[in-house]
């Protein structure tokens, strides 16, 4: 009989996530030792009832507070076609910052009526190729897009519907380098500035555009629920402004994404509800103080699907022991497949997959393979007693890992499974050696 798993890894790791009588790690009915031999490792487990339950709960929390809601799922969080096929089959829409996110959904045959385009810097095909798709909507980041997509869809022939990505310049207060929305920042149109002003004026102005509402994203991920509600404030404000100058009705608003999700014990995100029942709030308050129409709210959800959902799996290799100092444990995996703790001091938590009932009593630093010092993965970290071939789960490694991943030192991309009811279906296959010069043409 499967017991439960430690309480303080409860809301880490998946929903289904269990340890057997053997004292084993399980993910979706599937016992990780028997996944890791079939498929090797490392190897990225996804645990398909969290992740539908997290789609669902989205449109739910969100919904039943603001029915005019429409979840997008951030694709730059991981995307695959199977993960795509996942997506649109619980109604989410998506949406993308490259071309080749495009074609990945593309591949699928994803609603095109459900896709919106971002990205600071769209190249002239990337936009005919959105054009070509019939995307729903186009998010125009700054004055040279907002001329460059009006030339190409005068050239397809269409009249696209576009937001303004613009920056409320509000602090979330999370990672400096993954912070979107202050007034230094690459993304977006300042409102402080006047930027946005002469935006929206030159938007209405476009032949081939039509401006329909207002973007605005702040970062990731945001533990806090105040940046949201100022952000909010600020956007429809400066919605009001663009009524009375040049007639601007904001019909769609989107305050982005960025809901975090929880990586360790000490540090739990807000839960879905309160975030929904914040956001939905404060957008009401502010279209009854500034008179304005409730415009359809949409959202971008992207680690807040997939986070939770995902645990990478590790073999445990050499160990090095300095007396006195620290033990660094050593796995086969690293930087090369999750380089957030290397770029951004990421935490995660951890567990012995095959000694998951077993206490933890010694504290290791878990290092990558790879040759750089800060390839690690976990520093100074509580474990079981660890030997060779033992296998370490890192759970909350759903989001951003898989879609960061680089073949440095010629890496081979871990593969991903799927699993539910104890069934494990591929949904990626591990690179191998020939993959990694398939694109070479020398000789």
């Amino acid at each position: 009989m499967a017991r439960a798993v430690e309480p303080g890894l409860k809301g880490i790791l998946p929903l289904t996530a269990a340890v057997s009588e053997a004292g084993h790690l399980v993910l979706g009915g599937c016992d990780t030792i028997d996944l890791a031999r079939e498929f090797g490792t490392p190897l990225y487990v996804f645990d398909e009832e969290t992740l539908r339950g997290r789609c669902r709960e989205f449109q739910a929390e969100f919904g039943s507070r603001y029915a005019d809601t429409l979840v997008l799922y951030a694709c730059k969080a991981y995307i695959g076609r199977g993960l795509a096929s996942i997506i649109a089959e619980e109604g989410l829409g998506a949406d993308v910052v490259t071309g080749g996110e495009l074609s990945i959904l593309a591949g699928v045959r994803f609603p095109a009526e459900r896709i919106y385009f971002h990205g600071n810097n769209k190249s002239p095909q990337e936009l005919r190729e959105a054009l070509k798709y019939g995307i729903h909507r186009v998010v125009v980041d700054n004055f040279h897009e907002l001329q460059l997509l009006n030339d190409q869809a005068g050239e397809a022939g269409r009249r696209q519907a576009i937001l303004l990505r613009v920056s409320p310049d509000v602090d979330p207060h999370t990672h400096d380098k993954t912070t979107t929305g202050v007034l230094d920042s690459k993304f977006g149109i300042p409102i402080s500035t006047g930027q946005a002003d002469m935006a929206v004026a030159l938007a209405m102005e476009a032949d081939n555009l039509e401006l329909v509402g207002l973007h605005c994203h702040l970062g990731s991920p945001i533990f806090e629920i105040d940046p949201y509600l100022e952000a909010i404030d600020i956007v429809f404000a400066f919605a009001v402004r663009m009524r009375e100058r040049y007639s601007f009705q904001m019909s769609e608003f989107s305050p982005g994404g960025g809901f975090a999700v929880q990586y360790v014990e000490e540090l739990p995100a807000p839960s879905l509800s309160q975030y929904a029942e914040s956001i939905v709030r404060a957008i009401q308050r502010s279209s009854q103080d500034y008179d304005l129409p409730l415009p359809r709210l949409v959202i971008e959800p992207g680690r807040s699907i997939v986070g939770q959902a995902g645990v990478a799996l590790y073999t445990v290799g050499a160990t090095k022991d300095i007396p006195g100092v620290r033990r660094y444990v050593s796995v086969d995996g690293g930087m090369a497949d999750n380089i957030r703790p290397a770029l951004y001091g990421s935490q995660y938590s951890a567990l012995v997959a095959n000694k998951a009932a077993d206490p933890r009593r010694e504290t290791v630093t878990v290092a990558g393979k790879y040759c750089e010092s800060g390839d690690v993965l976990l520093r100074d970290i509580g474990l079981p007693p660890l030997e060779p071939g033992d296998l370490i789960a890192m759970p909350a490694a759903g989001a951003y890992a898989p879609s960061m991943a680089s073949n440095y030192n010629a890496a081979l991309k871990p593969a991903i499974v799927l699993v539910k009811d104890g069934q494990a279906r591929l949904l990626r296959r591990r690179e191998t050696y020939a993959d990694l010069t398939a694109y070479d043409v020398w000789p």
